[in-house]
This record gives C-alpha cells, sequence and structure tokens, in this order.
C-alpha cells in the first residue's frame, strides 16, 4: 500500500529540545517548525492566494463546518475537492468543525452519537457524528483532517473535564473506523482540559491512533498563557517523537516562541488577519496600532526589517489613512504583512534549531518585540 504520509525529524536544538523537520504529503513537503494561515470559508481573507505562497504559506487551513453549511461538501467534491475548487495545489488541512459548533451555536445538545445543532446562519437543524464528519472531510479533501472531539471550556469540573475527554476517546475510534482515504492524514486529538492527569491520559490514548500525526486541543481558549506553557511541559516526554504535533488554535508570536520551545511542529491562528482588520500589525518592534494618530505624518514603512509589499510600498501614514476611510485595501495590506512576519518568524526559528541557537533567537526577539501577557 502507497504510503502518502512521513515526517523526517532533521534536527532537535540541543538546549531547548525544539525540532525542525519536513512533513511529507500529497501536495508537497511542509518544512517544520510551521504557521498555517487560517482560510475558514476555502480563502484567507483578504490575501490572494498567489501572494501567500510569495509569503512563504506552506499549507493552509479550512473549515469543515463553514463549508458543510455554505456552499456544501457535496459541491466541494463535485467541482475536485478543495484543492481544485480554491485552486490551492499546497497541502490543506481541514478541523472537525466541533469547536464552531460549540463555540457559535448557542443551541446545542451534546450526546454520544453526536453534536445536535443549529446553523447559526439560518437556524437550521444539523447533526455532527464522527461518521457524519469523516464523511464531510472525504468530501472536502484536505491532505489532513481531524476527528470530531468535545473541546471543554476553560473553567470545566474535574468531571466535566473528564465526559468531554472520554467522549472524544470514543468519537475518535468511531472517526478511524469511518475513514476511508489513505491519502488523508486523521490527527487525533488530546483534550484534558487544565487538568494535567486528564491530558496525560488523553495524551496516551491518543498517542496509540498517532500514525500520522497528533494535535493538541483545547489550550488557548482563556486559561493564562503560562498554564498553556506548563502544559505543554507536562506532555512534552509523552509527545510521540515519529510524527508532527500541532497546536491548535495558537498563533500569536511569542505563544509560537514558547510552542517551538516545548516540541510543538504546527500551528494556526485567526490572530495575523483579524487583527489586520482592526488596523493593527504584528512589526519586529512590538504590535503597532496603525490606526493610531501618531502615525498621521509617519512617512516609513510599517516595518524596516520586512520586505512584505506592504512594507516595500507604503508608509503607516498611508495605511492609517485607508484604514480611517474605511478601505479594504488596509486590511489586505495588513493581512500580507502580519502573515509574512509569522513566516519569517517561523523560518528564524528554524534555521536557530539547526545551529542549536534557539534561546539566543528568542531572547533577542523578545528584546525588540516585548512579551505579552
Amino acid at each position: 500500500m502507497k504510503k502518502y504520509f512521513s515526517y523526517e525529524l532533521q534536527h532537535i536544538d540541543k538546549n531547548t529540545g525544539a525540532r525542525a523537520g519536513v512533513f511529507h504529503t500529497p501536495h508537497g513537503d511542509i518544512l517544520t517548525p510551521v504557521y498555517m494561515p487560517v482560510g475558514t470559508q476555502a480563502t484567507v481573507k483578504g490575501v490572494y492566494p498567489r501572494d501567500l505562497k510569495d509569503a512563504g504559506s506552506q499549507i493552509i487551513l479550512a473549515n469543515t463546518y463553514h463549508l458543510y453549511l455554505r456552499p456544501g461538501d457535496g459541491l466541494v467534491k463535485k467541482a475536485g475537492g478543495l484543492h481544485k475548487f480554491m485552486n490551492w495545489d499546497k497541502p490543506i488541512l481541514t478541523d472537525s468543525g466541533g469547536f464552531q459548533v460549540f463555540s457559535l451555536t448557542k443551541l446545542n445538545k451534546i450526546k454520544d452519537e453526536g453534536v445536535y445543532f443549529n446553523s447559526h446562519i439560518d437556524g437550521s437543524k444539523h447533526l455532527f457524528t464522527p461518521e457524519k464528519v469523516m464523511s464531510i472531510e472525504e468530501n472536502l479533501g484536505a491532505d489532513i483532517i481531524m476527528q470530531l472531539d468535545q473541546c471543554s471550556e476553560y473553567g470545566y469540573t474535574h468531571a466535566q473535564a473528564q465526559e468531554a475527554m472520554d467522549k472524544t476517546t470514543r468519537w475518535l475510534e468511531r472517526c478511524l473506523k469511518a475513514k476511508t482515504r489513505d491519502d488523508q492524514a486523521l490527527f487525533p486529538i488530546v483534550q484534558g482540559n487544565m487538568y494535567d492527569d486528564l491530558r496525560l491520559e488523553s495524551l496516551r490514548r491518543a498517542k496509540t491512533y498517532a500514525a500520522e500525526g497528533i494535535a493538541i486541543g483545547g489550550l488557548s481558549v482563556g486559561e493564562p498563557k503560562q498554564r498553556m506553557y506548563e502544559i505543554l511541559e507536562l506532555m512534552r516526554p509523552e509527545l510521540p517523537e515519529s510524527v508532527p504535533r500541532y497546536l491548535m488554535g495558537v498563533g500569536s508570536p511569542d505563544c509560537l516562541i514558547e510552542g517551538v520551545k516545548r516540541g510543538v511542529d504546527m500551528f494556526d491562528c485567526v490572530l495575523a488577519t483579524r487583527i489586520a482588520r482592526n488596523g493593527t500589525a504584528f512589526t519586529s518592534h512590538g504590535k503597532k496600532v496603525v490606526r493610531n494618530a501618531v502615525y498621521a505624518e509617519d512617512f516609513t514603512p510599517l516595518d524596516e526589517n520586512c520586505n512584505c509589499y506592504c512594507c516595500k510600498n507604503y508608509t503607516k501614514a498611508y495605511l492609517r489613512h485607508l484604514i480611517n476611510v474605511n478601505e479594504m485595501l488596509a486590511s489586505m495590506l495588513l493581512s500580507l504583512h502580519n502573515i509574512t512576519f509569522l513566516h519569517k518568524l517561523m523560518a528564524g526559528m528554524r534555521e536557530a534549531i539547526f545551529a542549536d541557537s534557539l534561546t539566543e533567537f528568542a531572547e533577542e526577539f523578545y528584546s525588540k518585540y516585548g512579551k505579552e501577557e
């Protein structure tokens, strides 16, 4: 049987244990550590696919829940799958839609068979079972797919978190039975909320099924960042070494650095484009709120250390003008810049790992950017 996926661990930083590797997929290799831009509705908001490639994007995400509702996974299948539908020839990852079911739909009922929910668009009733989610993700045709899981909220009691973790394990087993395509890698998801014993138990269960990768869910959901780092440290010795490790929904520069230092390989987050639409940019000297009046007559680039299209061609004063008159070009330029910034950060960390100098790289970055709480 043809092997579609493999992970090659190329180097481990001798001081931090951070990993550099390459994940081989049907639509190309992914150099890790990697940040993955989020294209919820089969597009990264405000950024041309050609510009994503120029910026260094190796893989993008799409969302099962949203694409199931609109335009429908059946239509995407008729179009030849997501790669053809959205004209993206590099790897794609789809999540299970479970997080959106829990966060976007006020009316949902979680049962053993699955999740009953009402569409946030028109209120129509739907049921996501592990089998249904596998069918949707197979129709979408992404390279990497996620199991249906229950992401327990920050603040859950131990008993509530254990119930969600147990359900996640049962749903994983059903997902594996329902999966039919060998050219898609199914990542199991570790849950367990903020409880050490549940995290380790969930990881122990998930590892059994982590043939091609493993995902860490239920973090960056409102807990202090330090607690997230503690949980990553807790799990680190038990994480499988021969597959990529994916920390879901994390993408601020400091969290990327701290995650990589703790052995994580893959990250995704909507933060880069979301803050761009609000007029905020990552820069080598920290975040800049470009709509602020201090930039009204600032005719310098957004970041002198960046060579993206935005920074090579436009000034802070012009960007501020675009923001204040609600021109869509503002969010397009800032989104492209923020994505480029994060790709450059990941590439810098990868280079530092090979040189066993990630600690020094992080210290230098923080000395200019600062640390976020």
